[in-house]
């Protein structure tokens, strides 16, 4: 084995070592071969928000993206991901997918949509591929943290290799 390949596997293994937690999207993740890693947090039931997880992981919510699934008027189902720290703004998200209204789905109608439950749910690997929007503070980063698909594991990876594999768009969403 040549000094190259033998390097790449030495990658692809250390790799994996740290990415040891599996979930549909950071095995779609890594079949695309997009770099990653997961962290992973104590899940409290009583406090499922983003300033929980960003005290936990010791980092400023704005780096810490949730995504949130929402319905259009007229334009069906799309899904937006924005600072923890921030509260979405209805009318701009709608206008941002061309539509005149949009609100949230309901919290019960969430994993038969996505596959994903409340605190989980991430932009890679839902049910359906649905357009997708960051809010343009996702480009400030090199690195953005959010869900791994399951409660108590976020991702973080760069944002410049994500947006393309979910063909993610960016607006200002926020209020």
């Amino acid at each position: 084995m040549s000094a190259f390949r033998a390097g790449k596997e030495c990658e692809r293994l250390m790799t994996r070592a740290i990415n040891a937690i599996k979930t549909n999207a950071t095995r779609l993740l890594e079949s695309a071969g997009i770099p990653f890693e997961t962290r992973e947090y104590e899940v409290d039931e009583s406090d499922l928000s983003g300033a929980h997880i960003a005290a936990q992981l010791n980092l400023p919510p704005e780096q810490i993206f949730k995504t949130l699934v929402l319905k259009g008027e007229k334009n069906g189902f799309f899904v937006c991901c924005l600072p923890v720290s921030d509260e979405l703004d209805l009318k701009k998200t709608a206008k941002a997918f061309g539509d005149k209204k949009c609100d949230l789905i309901p919290m019960k109608d969430l994993k038969e949509l996505t596959g994903y439950i409340r605190g989980g749910c991430s932009p890679v690997g839902m049910k359906k591929k649905f357009p997708t929007i960051f809010d343009e503070t996702v480009v400030l980063f090199d690195k953005i943290y959010l869900s791994a698909g399951i409660r108590g594991v976020q991702m973080v990876v760069d944002p410049r290799d994500l947006l393309p594999f979910v063909d993610a768009k960016t607006a200002d969403i926020v209020k």
